[in-house]
């Protein structure tokens, strides 16, 4: 089951008249998370109608931010583990 952002995110889609299985592909199987279909929202918001090219180069923008953003995570995390582990000793 899709979040109510996610779906807002298909409706916003839908309404501005893009092909509705590009609407799904975008909603529901690339920006199905709250954070990356809100960054979505955002940008079709600011924008008004934006070209497809434009919106799946968007699309893939904020997908990258996000890989990025949990690459991060994960090396604070690893490296929070090893700050503790000189701490404490092996």
């Amino acid at each position: 089951m899709a979040s109510e952002r996610t779906e807002e995110l298909y409706r916003v889609l839908l309404s501005k008249g893009y092909p509705k299985e590009l609407c799904a592909e975008i909603a529901y199987k690339n920006m199905n998370t709250d954070y990356t279909a809100t960054r979505m929202l955002g940008y079709l918001y600011r924008y008004t109608n934006p070209k497809i090219e434009d919106l799946v180069d968007e699309m893939l923008a904020i997908l990258s931010d996000r890989a990025q953003i949990i690459e991060k995570k994960e090396s604070e995390r690893a490296q929070a583990v090893i700050s503790e582990m000189y701490r404490k000793g092996f």
